[in-house]
């Protein structure tokens, strides 16, 4: 199996030509006459399609808001959403459950370090109409209209935490984790109907489609908000794996237990725990991150073997007791250049990011980073763009010589960071 990039996009439509609008006309109106059917024939849908700009979202957790940036060059903020407009009546639905109380509460002194999660993942609809975005203490995943400000349409998850997602090549499904049910949940991305659902190992993080949204990859990890974190006491952690599903029936084709590949490559001392992941262009190999590592690790696909592992320097001011690290993460986000050459590294709890050389696995500068939570690509492909968790900024990084070239101010605690679509006159909703 082949897996898509994990950065895919959905492109604005292309302009078709004059010539191109006509034969399209000709064709739709002779397919109707044969149907007897009578339709205008000066309708084109994709002259009446919305234009639409190209930016990136970035998702502050902690506030419960999406700043609005340029994808690239300046990175300059072009407004605000309110990802949580329906706050109060939330929360007032929350606090009348004690189990969504005790839920609520857990996550707050657990994964959110004594913080509402608000909002995890999020994108744009094909048609950049509107955001959706995953919300943890909320247990659900809204759509959020772009022009109004106000919530379409709302899917809560089961067990109460959702988590990251991602959406399908063609941009029309959303997969998202319900982390405590074990739980990967397909919804339609304008209407929030579940299409399908899938079982998964213990904590399902990150979800990657693969091969055009043939396949599904999800990667669980274990449970990582207890402090029981001695190798000794590993058993804890739960069941971890990578879950590989048939993305048109749901059905689970492979699973994959990296503890076995691990043990095998000789490195039975690294967690099997996989976090953020990112496949190379031709789609042969997975580049991975494991809970407690400062590095990665290259999986080949087609032999079903860990083959290269990169340890990235240590911070010395970061202290080795693993109850320190954030959700077991000390190294927690990948991105991949265009032309797959180099990899981007936020080495999170060490403090900062580097670009790797993929041929040699030799790290760049370290670019000093305060806790970098996620990496992504930036619209032209020119730049790893990291959310700096701990500055509430989100900074851009050179591919080709590794050297940072801007930071900008954001909310509170951004964590992920995607490529996404507004209207072309897209201004932030009143209110």
């Amino acid at each position: 199996m082949h897996a898509a990039r994990t950065h895919a996009r959905t492109a604005p439509a292309r302009t078709r030509t004059s010539s191109g609008r006509r034969f399209l006309r000709n064709v739709t109106g002779a397919a109707a006459l044969a149907a007897g059917l009578v339709v205008p024939l000066t309708l084109d849908s994709a002259d009446a399609a919305p234009a639409l700009r190209e930016v990136m979202f970035v998702g502050n957790n902690w506030d419960g808001t999406a700043d609005v940036i340029n994808p690239g060059g300046d990175f300059a903020k072009i407004g605000r959403i309110n990802v949580v407009p329906d706050k109060a009546q939330r929360l007032a639905s929350i606090y009348l459950n004690p189990v969504n109380l005790a839920v609520y509460l857990g996550i707050r002194a657990t994964a959110g370090e004594g913080h509402d999660q608000l909002v995890d993942d999020l994108y744009s609809t094909p048609d950049g109409s509107s955001l959706v975005a995953s919300r943890p203490s909320f247990g659900d995943v809204v759509s959020i209209n772009l022009t109004t400000g106000k919530v379409n349409w709302r899917f809560a998850v089961s067990g109460y935490r959702s988590d990251h997602m991602a959406v399908s090549p063609d941009g029309t499904k959303v997969a998202v984790s319900a982390s405590l049910s074990k739980t990967v949940h397909v919804l339609d991305i304008n209407t929030g109907e579940q299409l399908g659902k899938f079982s998964t190992g213990d904590k399902p993080h990150e979800n990657i489609w693969t091969e055009g949204g043939k396949y599904i990859w999800n990667m669980s990890i274990g449970n990582v908000e207890t402090d029981l974190d001695d190798p000794a006491l590993d058993w804890t952690k739960g069941d971890r794996h990578i879950t590989v599903v048939d993305a048109g029936t749901y059905k689970v084709v492979k699973t994959i237990d990296m503890r076995a590949r691990l043990d095998a490559f000789g490195r039975k001392d690294l967690s099997n725990a996989v976090r953020p992941a990112v496949f190379s262009p031709d789609f042969s190999k997975l580049y991975f991150q494991v809970s407690y590592f400062n590095g990665f690790l290259e999986y080949d696909v087609a032999t079903d073997k860990i083959t290269r592992i990169r340890t990235l320097p240590e911070n010395p001011a970061t202290s080795d007791d693993r109850t320190t690290f954030v959700n077991d993460s000390r190294h927690h986000g990948m991105s991949m250049s265009p032309d797959g050459r180099k990899l981007c590294i936020a080495g999170t709890m060490d403090d900062y990011a580097t670009v790797v050389d993929r041929d040699t696995l030799q790290e760049g500068p370290l670019v000093t980073a305060s806790k970098p939570y996620w990496a992504t690509v930036s619209g032209d492909g020119h730049d790893c763009v990291i959310s700096e968790s701990g500055a509430d900024q989100i900074t851009a990084i050179d591919f080709a010589t590794g050297r940072k070239v801007a930071s900008v101010p954001v909310g509170d605690h951004p964590q992920r960071v995607r490529i996404a679509h507004v209207p072309a006159d897209w201004t932030s909703p009143a209110g």
